[in-house]
């Protein structure tokens, strides 16, 4: 008989829940270009946009459930399975309901999966996450009791993979992993022709991803997909999810190769089952035109995210908002072959598009990100006041529907000032971080770390307002708070002291205590960039600098040999 599961009594109450996030700040000063970014964390590059998908259903009970709750997995067809309303896999038959004909004793328990996955589902989206806790918790206590007693069964296996989904969900990963090494226990154990086997592989397959146990999740999807070949032969269209799983995971580690055929095995099975022009096709197209911008093939990257935009425009005409989500890719695309015209055009169209047909709110981070993008893009062609436009469209939405006190609303004002800073008007760049300073201090405090990136960005601007000392306190204060919050030799340290070391130098400070400085700075670099890498050159520069203005002439030589050797590779690197 099934084991059965702990469901809730109907008196839980949903309650809030308090959200907190750090921002882990990564930029540069002076020597590099600032970078307009979205949210309240600074990103370097971009990350394509996301042409709407929709989430294959996992083979199981918890199917469309975990690819839905899965924000909590990082998968990109679970992260923007909410932009389509069709579902045209939940119709197919699963190996799952496979398995029940085999063996009518589980429907009970395969029902009660769902409904158990279902309620901690809905407890988390409604903020009563304790509540989901404790009923998880109390399945947790029974299937341990029935595991103590020699039970390791099936049921077993099912049960600790919802429960382990459930606090994937709530984010406690460390119990997470101490579930997963219950679950291969007892995985390790069943045979290959278990019914519900193939549905727990795929999701310890998707949560050791997430963990970023890499060869542990390819470990557990290669089990599935061997065990669903042997039972529906090689060209099965139940092999879709762990073949995307798998492809997924060997894109993480740099198998890009690999990961492409996977995508493209995934590709033909929707193809002869589905049709060339099946919305199926977009996730593994989306999967291999991304990792093939990611590699710098921008060329070949094309042709996939064209499909998708044609699949789109074909099924629900150019007017859609899905339409307009995959120009965004194609846009991506152009701009990376060097078209910026073209990418322009199209992030506009596709804003316009999207706007329009009403298909995304207009404050929601997709399309935040969009605009942000193109006013960046804006900037590098010179077209800077046509992306200031941008940005104060983003701060008066922002404004409207967050509220001026918004912590977003001072990543915003940062944004504008780099613009302003840009076009050398820093009297209204300092107005804009000012207002920016004063929001985070009241809404994250003074000593959090995030307001040290506004920090900065102003004493670079009284840096060229010629406030020096101004400018110097500020970074002397940002400094210390990454100190304290990130180390004494963590990288957002050694920016605080790359920008404190420019402000010093023309504030005639001490050579020596200069010199110090920037030697701290090149081995923080070193350690994280690496001996060749960008940041070190140009510090290493710095200190041939004032190595030579002290007169410590016998310790520049070996640096000057080092510098030419890395400016012949840099310049290789760029030629290449």
């Amino acid at each position: 008989m099934a084991a059965s599961l702990l469901l809730p009594s109907p008196f839980f109450n949903n309650c809030g829940i308090s959200k907190g996030c750090l921002h882990h700040i990564q930029s540069g000063y002076f020597h590099k270009g600032l970078t307009f970014f979205s949210g309240c964390l600074p990103k370097k590059n971009s990350s394509i946009f996301m042409v709407p998908v929709r989430a294959f259903a996992l083979c199981c009970y918890a199917s469309r459930t975990f690819a839905s709750v899965g924000s909590l997995d990082t998968d990109v067809a679970g992260r923007e399975s909410h932009v389509s309303n069709s579902n045209n896999f939940q119709t197919s038959v699963t190996s799952f309901q496979h398995s029940s004909d085999k063996l009518d004793g589980m429907k009970d328990f395969e029902r009660e999966l769902q409904e158990l996955f279902d309620e901690v589902k809905m407890m988390i989206m409604m903020g009563n996450q304790n509540d989901a806790i404790d009923l998880l918790q109390a399945n947790y206590e029974a299937v341990k009791e029935r595991m103590n007693a020699g039970v390791r069964g099936i049921e077993e296996a099912a049960t600790i993979d919802i429960i382990a989904l459930g606090y994937m969900a709530i984010g406690d990963v460390k119990f997470v992993n101490a579930l997963l090494d219950m679950l291969n226990e007892v995985v390790d154990s069943l045979k290959d022709d278990e019914p519900l086997l193939d549905s727990v592989l795929v999701h310890m397959g998707s949560m050791y991803s997430t963990l970023g146990k890499f060869e542990k999740s390819m470990s557990a999807y290669r089990r599935a997909i061997g065990n669903m070949e042997h039972i529906y032969g090689k060209n099965s269209v139940f092999l879709i999810t762990p073949i995307l799983g798998m492809a997924k995971v060997l894109g993480s580690i740099g198998r890009t190769s690999k990961a492409v055929e996977f995508y493209h095995r995934a590709i033909s099975l929707l193809e002869s089952s589905r049709g060339a022009e099946s919305e199926d096709l977009v996730i593994p197209l989306f999967g291999v035109g991304s990792l093939l911008l990611k590699e710098g093939k921008p060329v070949e990257a094309e042709s996939p995210f064209l499909r998708i935009f044609n699949i789109y425009k074909k099924l629900y005409g150019e007017n859609d908002g899905r339409v307009g989500l995959a120009m965004c890719s194609l846009a991506h695309v152009k701009c990376a072959v060097g078209d910026a015209n073209e990418a322009i055009s199209l992030y506009r169209k596709a804003l316009q598009v999207i706007t329009t047909s009403n298909y995304m709110a207009l404050d929601d981070s997709i399309m935040e990100k969009m605009r942000i993008d193109l006013a960046e893009l804006l900037h590098a062609v010179g077209r800077g006041k046509e992306g200031r436009e941008l940005l104060e469209q983003c701060l008066m939405i922002t404004e409207k529907y967050k509220g001026k006190e918004d912590p977003s609303s001072a990543t915003h004002l940062i944004n504008l000032a780099t613009s302003h800073s840009r076009s050398k008007n820093y009297v209204e760049a300092e107005r804009l971080l000012r207002t920016s300073l004063e929001i985070m201090g009241r809404t994250v405090g003074p000593d959090d770390q995030s307001i040290t990136f506004p920090m900065l960005h102003l004493a670079v601007t009284l840096y060229h307002l010629k406030r020096d000392e101004e400018a110097e306190q500020l970074a002397l204060e940002a400094l210390h708070i990454r100190e304290k919050a990130f180390g004494k030799d963590s990288l957002p340290v050694a920016e605080a002291l790359d920008c404190l070391v420019s402000i010093q130098t023309r504030l005639k400070k001490d050579d020596e205590e200069l010199l110090e400085q920037l030697t701290r700075v090149l081995s923080i670099q070193e350690r994280e960039f690496g001996p060749e890498g960008e940041e070190v050159m140009i510090t290493l520069k710095k200190v041939v600098f004032y190595l030579d203005k002290l007169g410590r002439k016998n310790e520049i030589f070996p640096l000057q040999k080092r510098l030419s050797a890395l400016g012949m590779k840099f310049k290789q690197r760029i030629q290449h």
